[in-house]
């Protein structure tokens, strides 16, 4: 390959990228203003499947949360272990607390998505957030901030869910790395009027919305999708609000062995050949650019093609991953991560690459 088609490939492999990151960069310089509180009320909706030791943690945090007027409903996925007797417990102590028990059928076995429907029907107010068992409100502000928006006009909230640090873990590290990664683009499309997914473990929309789009009906038989799936199909420039006060985070338990985090990110990989055309090319033609880019660029320096305008193509390059990434590390509260992110950039990008051949020959058939 001549020299100079080389360059251009690599030029246009990196003004490409790094006009993505300015695109969803708009998430690290977002001003938080005051919100209007609102006081309106609201159903907590938690699907527990074998989290009976979570919920002894999760229930007290969310009946510490500051509202007035709050209602939780716990379901209890056809558990084998103590869950149903847990939620039994809180239900008799506390008269906001609901339980809806689940019971596997032979159409929907194993299916999250029918179990959290089930309990949409079960929660009396049209206002609902969403959080995981597994998972813990960053304060007793959570659920004020995560749901105050919701109004006539705004029917979807956004929220950022990260995880427990692990110390000298480097698959705690590229997990953290991911989930910010992940939320500066969901959150940051969204930001501009573009929003494609959410996440289930921090996510507010009103049962109308929910009933608009009937519900999970137009893709209930994938395994996976609950949160994005949904979003992606319901969510709109008009009626998409994001929630970026550190406040309205929630923190959850990460896996602790690699198989055990393939395995989840092959059941949310899963899900994104499933969103809308636009946004499968968006987020197809930005990993394409960042694998490219690392391609073109060790190829360049294996085979001394101009060394120094490569070098100078990869240092601006990583030069503005480095300050948006950064920024957006430090807004999520992973600061000590960012003397990292080449290595953890290189490390996800090859996991990408595999999951993606990974879930071409298998999908992941239940959700836990």
């Amino acid at each position: 390959m001549e020299l100079g088609l080389f360059f251009y490939l690599l030029l246009g492999c990196v003004l490409l990228n790094t006009a993505y990151y300015f695109y969803f960069s708009k998430v690290t310089s977002y001003k938080l203003e005051n919100p209007k509180l609102n006081n309106t009320p609201v159903s907590v909706i938690v699907c527990a499947k074998n989290e009976a030791e979570n919920l002894k943690q999760l229930v007290p945090q969310l009946l510490n949360q500051n509202h007035p007027d709050f209602e939780i409903i716990l379901i209890n996925d056809a558990s084998i272990d103590d869950t149903q007797y847990v939620i039994e417990a809180f239900e008799i102590q506390h008269h906001n607390i609901h339980m809806v028990q689940v019971v596997n059928n032979e159409a929907f076995w194993g299916n999250k998505k029918y179990a959290l429907t089930l309990g949409i029907k079960k929660a009396k107010n049209e206002h609902l957030v969403f959080i995981d068992a597994d998972c813990r409100p960053a304060t007793s502000e959570w659920l004020q901030l995560i749901s105050t928006s919701l109004s006539p006009t705004v029917s979807i909230v956004l929220g950022y869910g990260g995880y427990e640090k692990i110390s000298k873990s480097f698959l705690n590290a590229m997990i953290r790395f991911e989930t910010v990664f992940s939320g500066m683009q969901y959150l940051g499309y969204a930001l501009r009027g573009n929003p494609y997914m959410g996440v289930g473990r921090n996510l507010a929309y009103t049962s109308k919305q929910f009933y608009d789009v009937s519900g999970f009906m137009s893709h209930m038989r994938v395994m996976g999708g609950d949160d994005d799936l949904f979003v992606n199909e319901a969510a709109t420039s008009q009626n998409t609000m994001v929630a970026l006060d550190t406040d309205s985070f929630t923190t959850s338990k990460a896996k602790k062995t690699w198989s055990e985090w393939w395995t989840q990110k092959k059941r949310h990989v899963s899900t994104a050949k499933r969103y809308k055309r636009k946004h499968k090319i968006a987020l197809g033609a930005f990993f394409t650019s960042q694998f490219l880019f690392l391609i073109l660029a060790i190829a360049g320096f294996i085979f001394g093609l101009h060394w120094e305008s490569i070098f100078a193509l990869v240092l601006l390059r990583y030069t503005i991953v480095m300050i948006v990434v950064g920024r957006g590390l430090s807004r999520f509260r992973e600061s000590e991560l960012i003397p990292f992110i080449p290595v953890l950039e290189l490390v996800l990008i090859s996991c990408q690459l595999g999951l993606f051949f990974s879930n071409t020959s298998s999908e992941p058939k239940r959700w836990k």
